[in-house]
């Protein structure tokens, strides 16, 4: 049996964690305001374009839902509405979104806003918002009812405050129990998917679980945040990366600064860019998914690369009033994952 379809049988893996099982445990989002999230931008409107910037405040809603809502409300297609990236449903978010309106006044959005939904500013663009256009997300966490070591613990967060962590997609990309990761199967399977919206998440979840495995496999032997022979070594706050076949000093004192980081697959068309030993690991991985690799190649997703270290950056911690529960506060870049921090730190408890 391919191991992908085997991963669907049961729960998702439990991925290896650089620092072992926590020996503390917490609740987690034991309400939406534990989990605040805030887009960070660049750039500023000038006030005038087709497009409508919106910087919005959601709380217990998810990104899709809203811009949905914000498309029956203009009275524009689902389409029309833009956004950066996907935000939690259980938790309470700032995020921009864009609405295209060519010729047509600003609607009146109060029909739709609420406790759970607030506008908090509105301003004319020339240029629609782009998937993964944000500089990094500002976090800040609320842990309940922390049990376990407290020295421990602090000890954790000052090692990934200074090292980082492995840049897993987190679990919310595979949907409930892996249900996209099953949908994904049938969609390679020759299951049709109209909607476009899950398609892209079926065919994002393939592609994570891909990554996922060669990460799992480069912590299992502590070369996550270490550069192999022949590694695609990514420049940091890029896409863009080159392939070492030798490390010497200079790419060590590179890798310790943080200015480039070691990388893997984001599964599509072509050929692996590693070579030597980086190479044979991820062909070693990837073989046990041929069903994920073809499925990818098919749907015309092109070879990619993601940081297998994520930096944990300014990242602080204090302990609340009562002294059971902690707060923290860290900046992730886009497209990465604080449930990546936080398995590192505490076993989640109900």
């Amino acid at each position: 049996m391919n191991n992908s379809a085997s991963l669907l049988s049961s729960s998702l893996p439990d991925w290896p964690r650089a620092l072992g099982t926590p020996e503390a445990s917490a609740q987690v989002r034991a309400c939406p305001e534990d989990f605040r999230v805030d887009e960070l931008r660049d750039g500023e409107a000038d006030g005038e374009g087709e497009h409508l910037l919106l910087h919005i405040r959601k709380r217990n809603r998810n990104t899709d839902e809203v811009a949905r809502a914000l498309a029956r409300c203009a009275g524009v297609r689902a389409r029309d509405v833009s956004y950066c990236g996907l935000k939690d449903r259980v938790a309470v978010t700032t995020q921009w979104f864009s609405v295209w309106l060519p010729g047509k006044p600003d609607p009146d959005w109060s029909p739709i806003l609420g406790e759970d939904l607030e506008l908090l500013s509105q301003v004319r663009t020339r240029r629609k918002l782009q998937r993964g256009g944000l500089r990094g997300n500002q976090f800040t966490l609320v842990l309940r009812e922390v049990q376990g070591d407290r020295t421990a613990l602090e000890e954790r967060l000052a090692v990934v405050a200074e090292h980082g962590v492995p840049n897993y997609f987190g679990e919310q990309r595979f949907g409930r129990e892996g249900s996209n990761l099953a949908a994904a199967e049938a969609m390679f399977g020759g299951q049709r998917v109209k909607d476009r919206h899950r398609r892209g998440l079926y065919l994002s979840a393939a592609r994570s679980l891909l990554f996922n495995e060669v990460l799992a496999a480069r912590v299992r032997d502590a070369s996550w945040d270490r550069a192999l022979p022949g590694e695609a070594l990514q420049l940091a706050g890029s896409r863009s990366f080159f392939v070492v076949e030798d490390i010497d000093d200079a790419i060590s004192a590179r890798l310790a600064s943080g200015d480039v980081l070691p990388s893997g697959p984001l599964w599509g068309r072509g050929g692996l860019p590693s070579v030597a030993a980086a190479r044979a690991l991820e062909e070693a991985v990837l073989a046990l998914h041929s069903d994920f690799r073809e499925g990818l190649e098919k749907a015309g997703l092109k070879q990619e690369r993601r940081a297998l270290r994520l930096p944990v950056a300014d990242l602080r911690w204090q302990w609340l009033d009562d002294g059971q529960d902690l707060q923290l506060t860290f900046s992730l870049p886009a497209g990465c994952y604080a449930t990546a921090v936080l398995r590192e730190l505490v076993i989640p408890r109900m």
